[in-house]
């Protein structure tokens, strides 16, 4: 049960992927997934307002469709947007013309170029014809709040052993996770803020 990407794994997973930020201060880079929707959204903003955090958030386009006003929302607070297809494709599955004309159909409901992959499964196919248009997001810690074997308690403590100085940080703006997201992100943010972090949006300096 992985919360952070072996080295090994980011050589397997090919060129021109952004796994973390190297070189920098104590920056840390947080992610929402698979939004918006309208169970955890308006949870998740409220969080990160109280602690003055902006966050980037990899939307999912027929989400957005649905709802219009929760992904203004995002914006309108001044968080970034990313690309995480039009229907959650796991890109191992699909075909890469059919995953390119999602990844577009996308586009044109979150005009963004940052992308993650959903489940971060991608061809080499698929990445050789997104890299150009694209910063392709992958992740430095998988806080796995959507795992029902992961109790809330040991999604922090994980969360936080893995994260370090230019880390990419995923949590998942689904109901799925909003019970642990609800517990964790908020120690998470004091954690980070008292160790002397800071948060930075993607796209944005990088």
């Amino acid at each position: 049960m992985l919360f952070n990407t072996p080295y090994l794994l980011r050589k397997l997973g090919g060129s021109g992927l952004t796994w973390e930020f190297t070189g920098g201060h104590n920056e840390l880079y947080l992610t929402f997934d698979d939004g918006p929707e309208p169970e955890s959204t308006s949870i998740i903003l409220d969080i990160l307002d109280q602690y003055g955090v902006k966050a980037t958030f990899f939307c999912v386009g027929e989400n957005v469709v649905k709802h219009p006003a929760i992904y203004k929302q995002v914006t309108t607070a001044g968080h970034a947007v990313g690309n995480h297809t039009y229907n959650h494709l796991n890109g191992w599955k699909t075909q890469t013309s059919a995953y390119m004309k999602n990844v577009e159909k996308c586009r044109q409901v979150v005009a963004s170029d940052l992308y993650r992959p959903p489940y971060g499964k991608i061809k080499r196919s698929q990445r050789k014809a997104l890299k150009d248009q694209y910063r392709i997001v992958m992740w430095t810690v998988l806080s796995r709040d959507y795992d029902a074997n992961v109790s809330k308690e040991k999604c922090l403590e994980k969360t936080w052993k893995y994260t370090r100085p230019g880390a990419i940080i995923v949590f998942h703006n689904h109901r799925k996770a909003l019970e642990k997201i609800e517990y964790v992100l908020p120690a998470y943010l004091q954690r980070a803020l008292d160790a002397g972090y800071h948060f930075k949006v993607l796209g944005v300096g990088c």
